[in-house]
């Protein structure tokens, strides 16, 4: 198969648009592999598609190799389902919401648990059809409020996202592992360096969710990793060893003047303490209308999704002065000795420290030897402390190391959270009536095409791994000559009836601009045909990883490049498990 760059529907460009911040998303535009057409809204042109492609085909391939079935499940959801599993009335404005001509209710899907139990209730009644894995292909729409980066965080999108139907805890834990091993297969085929971290659950629900994190220094997530390999994870959900707890009796309450102190910085500096001997408050309105007064160490900060966890708070947004007031706290100066009408959430390391410094509730004053359980009690004790760089591993206790990551797939264990809500059941061998127990596993397919970039790139453009690659082989027809076009004409012909990809440059432009098109665009061969290598019945050939070339026969180019892809090829071949102990 080839294609003729005088004839690609796309064209390269010199420069990236303004609002291009990473890599990837300047790359693939000026590639000429999308384009925008709205906010985080892209075409896929043909340079593009095809990498999806490939990347949909290596999917497939695996999750076919694991049992699954490939369906389609429609992008628009009457809302009554999302009714049933109580997702409709508990996501905000991400979940684009929309009625028919018949003011009937309806969602733009950006995942299909849902449709999944209700197929389940109507197909489903025995144990015998169980376990069952099923998987598509489909447009995702989630009203994204911040969309960046190109295809890394767009608002529509496709994924596959696949799910286990299966009698029990037991059978979920099979195909949950049949998943996590088919990932690690995909992505190493992909030619991505990643890592299994844990994670939130989210909204999804359930038990027990795991992230497949590909290394770059502009993903969003921040993931905290044990050096000696025992432990990773997000750093929404990471834990880290504690400080031992302090023995010591309380000491008398004591008001002291502190001037011009709204910070815990501040507030140590002036009194010459530490600031893990101090109290931090942090204030928040919960989505519930709930007043939510956080306190930790000074030297800690609040990590937001174990306190939503903490409090069953679905949203949690900043607190406004009044609203901080209208408990009896004052903004700076804060704690919740004395406050009222407040859910108080105290961190471990609040119960594990006698005789803090927090504030008054009054400008310009802190309280020494403050002590949970004599000066205020707490609504809620729980870990909600945020881990960084140097805390200690929760397994081995050695300094974690800080990376930051793209989420590239997760995979969630469910259970009956959907099942039970719509009703999904199946028999028993005795006639018993049993929740399904279901598990979900999603992949961004354009993500992980953007995060290929993210990795596979140098100064001059993209560098595809072999297996997703648009082509295989750039091949430039370089100078004005009959001979040299005749000559790549058949060249590539010879490639293309070999099976070899070949994007074509055809076009009347200098060696220079081919050259460069080329290497942006970054398939991993490149072939020329020049004035001087037609003279030595040769084409120079050379890797996009390289800068150095080689002369081969023009009849022997075909099986030069076969070589060399299948080399390509064999490297990206899993050979062993990677990840993280769990």
């Amino acid at each position: 198969m080839f294609r003729r760059m005088s004839h690609l529907f796309g064209r390269t460009l010199r420069e990236a648009p303004a609002d291009a911040e990473l890599p990837s998303h300047q790359l693939m535009v000026r590639a000429g592999m999308v384009r925008p057409l709205g906010a985080g809204i892209y075409t896929l042109m043909p340079l593009g598609y095809r990498v999806t492609a490939k990347v949909e085909q290596i999917v497939r391939e695996e999750m076919d190799a694991i049992g699954g079935q490939e369906m389609l499940m429609p992008v628009v959801h009457p809302a009554d389902l999302w009714r049933e599993s109580g997702r409709f009335q508990a996501i905000g404005p991400e979940l684009v919401r929309l009625k028919d001509r018949g003011e009937r209710d309806l969602v733009l899907a950006f995942t299909h648990e849902e449709v999944v139990a209700d197929l389940a209730r109507s197909e489903i009644s025995s144990y015998r059809q169980l376990p069952m894995i099923v998987y598509h292909f489909q447009t995702k729409f989630r009203d994204e409020p911040r969309s960046r980066g190109g295809l890394i965080r767009v608002r529509e999108f496709t994924m596959k996202d696949s799910y286990t139907l299966d009698a029990d805890e037991a059978g979920l834990e099979v195909g949950y592992r049949k998943h996590w091993h088919a990932y690690h297969r995909m992505f190493t085929r992909m030619g991505l360096r990643y890592i299994v971290v844990g994670a939130d659950v989210g909204m999804m629900g359930g038990s027990l969710s795991e992230e497949f994190m590909a290394f770059s220094p502009h993903g969003e997530d921040v993931l905290l990793i044990c050096p000696n390999g025992d432990y990773a994870a997000n750093r929404e959900v990471a834990t880290f060893i504690r400080d031992e707890p302090l023995a010591a009796e309380p000491l008398p309450l004591e008001d002291v003047a502190t001037p011009q102190t709204p910070t815990i910085q501040a507030l140590a500096d002036y009194l010459g303490i530490p600031t893990k001997q101090t109290a931090k408050a942090v204030f928040f309105k919960g989505g519930s209308g709930k007043f939510i007064f956080a306190v930790i160490r000074g030297d800690l900060d609040v990590n937001e999704t174990k306190l939503r966890q903490a409090t069953g708070e679905g949203d949690l947004l900043p607190a406004s002065a009044e609203e901080i007031k209208a408990v009896g706290a004052e903004p700076g100066y804060g704690s919740p000795v004395g406050v009222h009408d407040a859910v108080i959430v105290v961190d471990e390391s609040i119960r594990d420290t006698p005789n803090l410094v927090a504030g008054a509730n009054k400008p310009g004053y802190h309280l020494r030897n403050v002590n949970l359980g004599r000066d205020f009690e707490a609504d809620i004790v729980a870990d909600i402390a945020a881990a960084a760089e140097g805390y200690r591993c929760p397994v081995c206790g050695a300094p974690m190391q800080v990376e930051r990551g793209i989420e590239i797939g997760n995979i969630f264990k469910l259970g009956t959270r959907y099942t039970e809500a719509l009703g999904s059941t199946y028999l028993d061998a005795e006639g018993q009536a049993h929740p399904i127990v279901m598990g979900s596993y999603g992949i961004g397919v354009g993500r992980a095409a953007a995060t290929a970039v993210e990795q596979c790139r140098d100064e001059r453009g993209i560098r595809w791994p072999v297996s997703i690659a648009p082509f295989h082989v750039s091949l430039l027809s370089l100078g004005n000559d009959p001979a040299i076009t005749e000559a790549a004409d058949r060249l590539c012909e010879e490639l293309s009836a070999a099976g070899i990809e070949v994007l074509y440059d055809d076009r009347e432009d200098r060696a220079g601009v081919k050259f460069n098109d080329a290497d942006l665009i970054g398939n991993p061969i490149r072939l020329s045909v020049s004035k001087r290598t037609l003279a030595n019945n040769q084409a120079e050939l050379r890797l996009r990883t390289s800068d150095e070339s080689e002369f081969v026969a023009l009849d022997g180019v075909v099986d030069r490049v076969q070589e060399l892809l299948a080399g390509m090829l064999a490297a990206l071949e899993p050979k062993a498990e990677v990840g993280v102990a769990r």
